[in-house]
């Protein structure tokens, strides 16, 4: 359900979840710097990028 919620999220609030996926990005230990701007860039896609972040990334928007 929150996977559901999360992608509804992305679509429809695609700037919100972009500022969501930022600040996760922030928080990440796991990631190297360029991998955290190489996600950020990708993440500005319209609806598809953050959707992708939860999904292939291993993200969370909260």
């Amino acid at each position: 359900m929150k996977l559901l919620l999360e992608i509804l999220i992305a679509i429809i609030l695609h700037p919100v979840a972009w500022i969501l996926v930022l600040v996760d990005l922030a928080g990440r230990d796991d990631l190297t710097t360029a991998q955290k701007f190489i996600w950020g860039a990708f993440s500005i896609i319209w609806g598809i990028g953050p959707i992708l972040y939860i999904l292939v990334g291993g993200g969370k928007l909260w």
